[in-house]
């Protein structure tokens, strides 16, 4: 259990592991994700106690891929798209409560009127951005390094391990 302080300054106890150390030690810090984790992998098949340790990303940048370019027809086709998926859920809880005759009815309609409503509503957000961002993309935050910790009663039999094994590379 870790203890916690609320907003108001009461402290409370939250169930389950932390993101915090007591008196965190530095085992290393790697430049791929994968060879930290291949480094607290190692530590766990050598029976270490693992739940000591926290692989820390640092050094975060954000990284934004370009997909492709935004036309007013995919905005168009795009919002028709996702009122269709509206319209269709709207539709069948609607058609819970409906007739047996007017479920169907209920839903096609609640569907059209969905597709209408996301394309006119996805070309109305377009039309503000007045072209500023003419390109669709997925962006994430990413780490360039990768540290890992350990507590400090724990350190000196990690790093021990950690020299022992094959092939051993970090950065500090």
């Amino acid at each position: 259990m870790s203890t916690v302080t609320s907003p108001v300054g009461a402290p409370r106890t939250l169930p389950g592991p932390t993101l915090d150390l007591d008196y965190p030690r530095s085992l290393g810090v790697f430049e791929q994700y994968a060879d930290a984790q291949a480094a607290v992998d190692f530590l766990s098949d050598e029976e270490f106690p693992v739940e000591h340790v926290l692989i820390v990303g640092t050094d975060l940048k954000q990284v934004e891929r370009v997909t492709g370019r935004l036309t007013t027809g995919r905005v168009a086709i795009g919002g028709a798209l996702s009122g269709i998926w509206l319209g269709l859920f709207v539709g069948l809880v609607f058609a819970l409560f409906a007739g047996p005759r007017d479920a169907l009815v209920t839903v096609i309609g609640s569907i059209l009127f969905g597709a209408v409503f996301g394309l006119v509503w996805g070309l109305i957000g377009y039309a503000l951005t007045r072209g500023r961002r003419d390109f669709t993309s997925v962006s994430q935050v990413v780490a360039t390094r990768y540290e890992v910790l350990t507590e400090h009663k724990h350190a000196e039999r990690a790093r021990e391990l950690l020299d022992s094994r094959p092939g051993a590379t970090t950065l500090t």
